[in-house]
Protein backbone atom coordinates (compact mmCIF):
# COMPACT_ATOMS: atom_id res chain seq x y z
CA UNK A 1 0.00 0.00 0.00
CA UNK A 2 1.40 3.29 -0.86
CA UNK A 3 1.18 6.17 1.92
CA UNK A 4 -1.09 8.45 1.40
CA UNK A 5 0.23 12.20 0.62
CA UNK A 6 -1.66 15.84 -0.63
CA UNK A 7 -0.09 18.61 -2.72
CA UNK A 8 -1.59 21.88 -2.72
CA UNK A 9 0.09 24.66 -4.66
CA UNK A 10 -0.83 27.32 -6.64
CA UNK A 11 0.97 30.17 -7.81
CA UNK A 12 2.59 33.21 -5.49
CA UNK A 13 -0.90 34.94 -3.61
CA UNK A 14 -3.58 32.87 -5.06
CA UNK A 15 -4.39 32.17 -1.13
CA UNK A 16 -2.95 28.51 -0.46
CA UNK A 17 -1.85 29.40 3.10
CA UNK A 18 -5.47 29.93 4.66
CA UNK A 19 -6.77 26.56 2.36
CA UNK A 20 -4.16 24.57 3.48
CA UNK A 21 -4.94 25.00 7.65
CA UNK A 22 -8.94 24.33 6.76
CA UNK A 23 -7.46 21.23 5.12
CA UNK A 24 -5.32 19.91 7.45
CA UNK A 25 -7.99 20.17 10.25
CA UNK A 26 -10.21 17.85 7.89
CA UNK A 27 -7.41 15.40 6.81
CA UNK A 28 -6.28 15.30 10.31
CA UNK A 29 -2.87 16.29 8.30
CA UNK A 30 0.18 18.22 9.34
CA UNK A 31 2.12 20.82 6.91
CA UNK A 32 5.36 20.51 4.89
CA UNK A 33 6.42 23.84 3.40
CA UNK A 34 7.72 23.90 -0.46
CA UNK A 35 8.89 27.19 0.10
CA UNK A 36 12.77 28.08 -0.39
CA UNK A 37 12.45 31.53 1.20
CA UNK A 38 10.38 30.45 4.43
CA UNK A 39 12.67 27.84 5.32
CA UNK A 40 14.99 30.99 6.40
CA UNK A 41 14.99 32.51 10.21
CA UNK A 42 14.68 36.28 10.22
CA UNK A 43 12.86 36.42 6.77
CA UNK A 44 9.14 36.98 7.38
CA UNK A 45 8.00 39.40 5.84
CA UNK A 46 9.32 39.65 2.47
CA UNK A 47 8.74 35.17 2.41
CA UNK A 48 5.24 35.79 2.96
CA UNK A 49 5.71 33.54 6.39
CA UNK A 50 3.01 31.76 7.91
CA UNK A 51 2.38 33.83 11.59
CA UNK A 52 1.88 31.38 14.63
CA UNK A 53 -1.47 32.45 15.00
CA UNK A 54 -2.57 32.02 11.43
CA UNK A 55 -1.11 28.20 12.16
CA UNK A 56 -3.96 27.30 14.38
CA UNK A 57 -2.16 24.29 16.01
CA UNK A 58 -1.35 22.91 13.06
CA UNK A 59 2.35 21.55 13.12
CA UNK A 60 4.22 22.78 10.14
CA UNK A 61 8.10 21.98 8.59
CA UNK A 62 10.90 23.34 7.42
CA UNK A 63 9.76 26.49 8.22
CA UNK A 64 12.72 29.36 10.22
CA UNK A 65 15.25 26.10 10.54
CA UNK A 66 17.89 27.82 8.77
CA UNK A 67 19.96 30.89 8.92
CA UNK A 68 20.33 33.28 5.68
CA UNK A 69 23.87 32.04 5.11
CA UNK A 70 23.16 28.02 5.42
CA UNK A 71 22.56 26.19 1.95
CA UNK A 72 19.62 25.26 1.13
CA UNK A 73 18.79 23.60 -2.74
CA UNK A 74 16.60 21.18 -3.78
CA UNK A 75 18.50 17.76 -2.63
CA UNK A 76 18.62 19.00 1.05
CA UNK A 77 14.89 20.11 0.52
CA UNK A 78 14.11 16.59 -0.39
CA UNK A 79 16.03 14.94 2.84
CA UNK A 80 14.18 17.59 5.30
CA UNK A 81 10.53 16.62 3.67
CA UNK A 82 11.29 13.26 3.81
CA UNK A 83 12.13 13.09 7.19
CA UNK A 84 9.57 15.27 8.28
CA UNK A 85 7.38 12.79 6.81
CA UNK A 86 8.07 10.19 8.42
CA UNK A 87 7.21 11.65 11.80
CA UNK A 88 3.84 12.74 10.55
CA UNK A 89 3.31 9.21 9.37
CA UNK A 90 4.87 7.74 12.63
CA UNK A 91 1.53 10.03 14.00
CA UNK A 92 -0.92 8.01 11.76
CA UNK A 93 -1.39 11.65 10.26
CA UNK A 94 -1.29 12.76 6.46
CA UNK A 95 1.50 14.95 5.09
CA UNK A 96 -0.17 17.99 3.06
CA UNK A 97 3.05 19.63 1.13
CA UNK A 98 2.06 22.94 0.72
CA UNK A 99 3.96 26.08 -1.55
CA UNK A 100 4.96 27.38 -4.67
CA UNK A 101 8.26 25.87 -5.64
CA UNK A 102 7.24 23.06 -8.02
CA UNK A 103 10.76 21.57 -8.53
CA UNK A 104 10.80 21.03 -5.12
CA UNK A 105 7.39 18.96 -5.00
CA UNK A 106 7.91 17.41 -7.95
CA UNK A 107 11.32 16.09 -5.89
CA UNK A 108 9.12 14.42 -3.21
CA UNK A 109 6.26 13.76 -5.11
CA UNK A 110 8.40 11.68 -8.19
CA UNK A 111 11.40 10.73 -5.18
CA UNK A 112 13.78 12.12 -8.01
CA UNK A 113 16.91 10.56 -7.64
CA UNK A 114 20.23 13.06 -7.00
CA UNK A 115 22.33 10.18 -6.35
CA UNK A 116 24.81 11.94 -8.73
CA UNK A 117 25.37 15.23 -6.90
CA UNK A 118 26.87 13.49 -3.78
CA UNK A 119 30.79 12.32 -4.75
CA UNK A 120 32.75 15.03 -5.11
CA UNK A 121 34.58 14.12 -8.47
CA UNK A 122 37.83 16.43 -9.92
CA UNK A 123 35.65 18.08 -12.51
CA UNK A 124 33.54 19.45 -9.79
CA UNK A 125 36.55 20.50 -8.43
CA UNK A 126 37.83 22.11 -11.28
CA UNK A 127 34.85 24.01 -11.98
CA UNK A 128 34.75 25.45 -8.40
CA UNK A 129 38.25 26.44 -8.84
CA UNK A 130 37.05 28.34 -11.82
CA UNK A 131 34.51 29.85 -9.91
CA UNK A 132 36.50 31.85 -7.47
CA UNK A 133 38.92 32.91 -10.20
CA UNK A 134 36.37 33.94 -12.94
CA UNK A 135 32.99 34.67 -10.70
CA UNK A 136 29.15 32.82 -11.04
CA UNK A 137 28.40 34.92 -14.24
CA UNK A 138 31.03 33.60 -16.49
CA UNK A 139 30.23 30.07 -15.29
CA UNK A 140 26.68 30.73 -15.94
CA UNK A 141 27.16 31.77 -19.85
CA UNK A 142 28.62 28.26 -19.80
CA UNK A 143 26.09 26.98 -18.81
CA UNK A 144 24.12 28.57 -21.38
CA UNK A 145 25.96 27.46 -24.34
CA UNK A 146 25.60 23.91 -23.19
CA UNK A 147 22.35 23.29 -21.61
CA UNK A 148 19.99 26.52 -22.10
CA UNK A 149 16.98 25.01 -20.44
CA UNK A 150 19.20 24.76 -17.18
CA UNK A 151 20.77 28.05 -17.55
CA UNK A 152 17.20 29.48 -17.94
CA UNK A 153 16.09 27.88 -14.67
CA UNK A 154 18.97 28.07 -12.47
CA UNK A 155 19.73 31.85 -11.14
CA UNK A 156 23.72 32.76 -11.55
CA UNK A 157 23.89 33.45 -8.06
CA UNK A 158 23.18 29.93 -6.99
CA UNK A 159 26.82 28.50 -7.80
CA UNK A 160 26.43 24.85 -6.54
CA UNK A 161 23.49 24.07 -8.87
CA UNK A 162 25.27 25.88 -12.09
CA UNK A 163 28.47 23.90 -10.89
CA UNK A 164 26.19 21.03 -10.46
CA UNK A 165 24.78 21.00 -13.99
CA UNK A 166 28.07 21.59 -15.65
CA UNK A 167 29.44 18.68 -13.51
CA UNK A 168 26.56 16.41 -15.04
CA UNK A 169 27.12 17.46 -18.51
CA UNK A 170 31.10 17.34 -18.46
CA UNK A 171 30.78 13.65 -16.77
CA UNK A 172 27.45 12.02 -18.70
CA UNK A 173 27.65 13.95 -22.28
CA UNK A 174 23.83 14.42 -21.33
CA UNK A 175 21.97 17.66 -20.38
CA UNK A 176 20.88 18.08 -16.46
CA UNK A 177 17.28 19.03 -17.67
CA UNK A 178 16.95 16.16 -19.87
CA UNK A 179 18.06 14.00 -16.97
CA UNK A 180 15.46 15.71 -14.62
CA UNK A 181 12.64 15.68 -17.27
CA UNK A 182 13.19 11.93 -17.64
CA UNK A 183 13.25 11.79 -13.32
CA UNK A 184 10.23 13.91 -13.50
CA UNK A 185 8.55 11.20 -15.49
CA UNK A 186 8.63 8.96 -12.77
CA UNK A 187 5.31 7.05 -11.08
CA UNK A 188 5.01 8.57 -7.63
CA UNK A 189 5.71 6.25 -4.63
CA UNK A 190 2.92 8.01 -3.00
CA UNK A 191 -0.82 8.23 -3.29
CA UNK A 192 -0.71 11.43 -4.21
CA UNK A 193 -3.36 13.91 -5.08
CA UNK A 194 -1.99 16.68 -6.75
CA UNK A 195 -4.06 20.34 -6.42
CA UNK A 196 -3.14 23.60 -7.73
CA UNK A 197 -4.97 26.44 -6.47
CA UNK A 198 -5.76 29.08 -9.50
CA UNK A 199 -7.58 32.47 -10.17
CA UNK A 200 -8.08 34.98 -13.31
CA UNK A 201 -4.49 35.83 -14.09
CA UNK A 202 -5.72 39.58 -13.78
CA UNK A 203 -6.96 39.37 -10.11
CA UNK A 204 -4.02 37.34 -9.31
CA UNK A 205 -2.00 40.33 -10.71
CA UNK A 206 -3.94 42.46 -8.39
CA UNK A 207 -3.07 40.28 -4.92
CA UNK A 208 0.17 40.19 -6.09
CA UNK A 209 0.23 44.10 -6.01
CA UNK A 210 -1.66 44.49 -2.81
CA UNK A 211 0.60 42.02 -1.21
CA UNK A 212 3.44 43.61 -2.17
CA UNK A 213 1.99 47.21 -0.64
CA UNK A 214 1.07 45.40 2.42
CA UNK A 215 4.63 44.04 2.88
CA UNK A 216 5.80 47.20 2.63
CA UNK A 217 3.09 48.51 5.53
CA UNK A 218 4.89 46.01 7.58
CA UNK A 219 8.29 46.79 7.20
CA UNK A 220 10.01 44.99 4.76
CA UNK A 221 12.28 47.94 4.54
CA UNK A 222 13.55 47.30 8.00
CA UNK A 223 13.66 44.02 7.72
CA UNK A 224 15.89 43.61 4.98
CA UNK A 225 17.68 46.73 6.51
CA UNK A 226 18.21 44.57 9.31
CA UNK A 227 19.07 41.63 7.65
CA UNK A 228 22.06 43.74 5.80
CA UNK A 229 23.30 44.58 9.45
CA UNK A 230 23.28 40.89 10.21
CA UNK A 231 25.79 40.93 7.20
CA UNK A 232 23.82 38.91 4.82
CA UNK A 233 24.93 39.80 1.16
CA UNK A 234 23.04 39.92 -2.08
CA UNK A 235 25.73 37.13 -3.41
CA UNK A 236 23.61 34.86 -1.02
CA UNK A 237 20.99 32.61 -2.36
CA UNK A 238 18.35 33.67 -0.12
CA UNK A 239 19.27 37.40 -0.30
CA UNK A 240 18.23 36.97 -3.96
CA UNK A 241 15.04 36.28 -3.01
CA UNK A 242 12.41 38.40 -4.59
CA UNK A 243 11.47 41.12 -1.58
CA UNK A 244 15.01 41.06 -0.71
CA UNK A 245 17.01 41.81 -4.02
CA UNK A 246 14.76 44.72 -4.75
CA UNK A 247 15.12 46.42 -1.44
CA UNK A 248 18.59 45.51 -0.83
CA UNK A 249 19.26 47.44 -4.54
CA UNK A 250 17.41 50.43 -3.19
CA UNK A 251 19.23 50.61 0.53
CA UNK A 252 22.62 50.40 -1.54
CA UNK A 253 21.61 53.26 -3.71
CA UNK A 254 21.01 51.35 -6.62
CA UNK A 255 17.10 52.25 -7.03
CA UNK A 256 14.98 54.60 -5.89
CA UNK A 257 12.52 53.05 -3.31
CA UNK A 258 9.58 53.60 -5.77
CA UNK A 259 11.54 51.78 -8.58
CA UNK A 260 12.23 49.04 -6.44
CA UNK A 261 8.92 48.50 -5.58
CA UNK A 262 7.94 48.70 -8.99
CA UNK A 263 10.45 46.10 -10.07
CA UNK A 264 9.16 43.82 -6.98
CA UNK A 265 5.89 43.74 -8.33
CA UNK A 266 6.62 43.01 -12.05
CA UNK A 267 9.01 40.32 -11.07
CA UNK A 268 6.77 38.69 -8.73
CA UNK A 269 4.06 38.53 -11.60
CA UNK A 270 6.48 36.96 -14.19
CA UNK A 271 7.47 34.44 -11.19
CA UNK A 272 3.81 33.82 -10.71
CA UNK A 273 3.43 33.24 -14.65
CA UNK A 274 6.47 30.79 -14.40
CA UNK A 275 5.36 29.17 -11.55
CA UNK A 276 2.15 28.26 -13.42
CA UNK A 277 3.89 27.64 -16.82
CA UNK A 278 6.03 24.82 -14.86
CA UNK A 279 2.32 23.37 -12.84
CA UNK A 280 0.81 23.09 -16.50
CA UNK A 281 3.46 20.79 -17.45
CA UNK A 282 2.98 18.09 -15.01
CA UNK A 283 0.66 15.21 -15.11
CA UNK A 284 -1.89 13.82 -13.13
CA UNK A 285 -2.93 17.13 -11.37
CA UNK A 286 -6.27 18.25 -10.34
CA UNK A 287 -6.59 22.27 -11.13
CA UNK A 288 -8.71 24.35 -8.61
CA UNK A 289 -9.99 27.10 -10.45
CA UNK A 290 -11.55 29.50 -7.60
CA UNK A 291 -14.00 31.76 -10.20
CA UNK A 292 -15.68 27.76 -10.56
CA UNK A 293 -16.58 27.65 -7.33
CA UNK A 294 -17.60 31.34 -7.18
CA UNK A 295 -14.35 31.34 -4.31
CA UNK A 296 -16.08 30.00 -1.80
CA UNK A 297 -13.70 28.62 0.65
CA UNK A 298 -16.09 25.73 1.30
CA UNK A 299 -16.92 24.75 -1.53
CA UNK A 300 -13.25 24.25 -3.02
CA UNK A 301 -11.80 22.13 0.20
CA UNK A 302 -15.29 19.98 -0.40
CA UNK A 303 -14.17 19.57 -4.13
CA UNK A 304 -10.33 18.20 -2.69
CA UNK A 305 -11.83 15.91 -0.20
CA UNK A 306 -13.88 14.42 -2.53
CA UNK A 307 -10.69 14.08 -4.99
CA UNK A 308 -9.05 12.96 -1.45
CA UNK A 309 -11.78 10.24 -1.20
CA UNK A 310 -11.81 8.85 -5.00
CA UNK A 311 -7.93 8.45 -4.81
CA UNK A 312 -8.47 6.36 -1.44
CA UNK A 313 -6.53 9.17 0.58
CA UNK A 314 -9.36 9.69 3.04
Amino acid sequence: MKKPLIVLTGPTAVGKTSLSIALARAVEGEIISADSMQVYKHMDIGSAKIKKEEMEGIPHYLIDVLEPDEEFHVVRFQEMAKEAMKEIYSKGKIPILTGGTGFYIQAVVKDIDFSQDTEKSSVRERLENLAQEKGGEYLHELLAQRDPESAEKIHPNNIKRVIRALEYYELTGEKISLHNEREGEKVSPYNTAYFVLNDHRERLYEKIDRRVDQMLDEGLVEEVRRLAQMGYTRDMVSMQGLGYKEILANLEGEYSLEEAVYVLKRDTRHFAKRQLTWFRREKDVIWVNKPDFDYDDKKILEYILENCKKRGIL
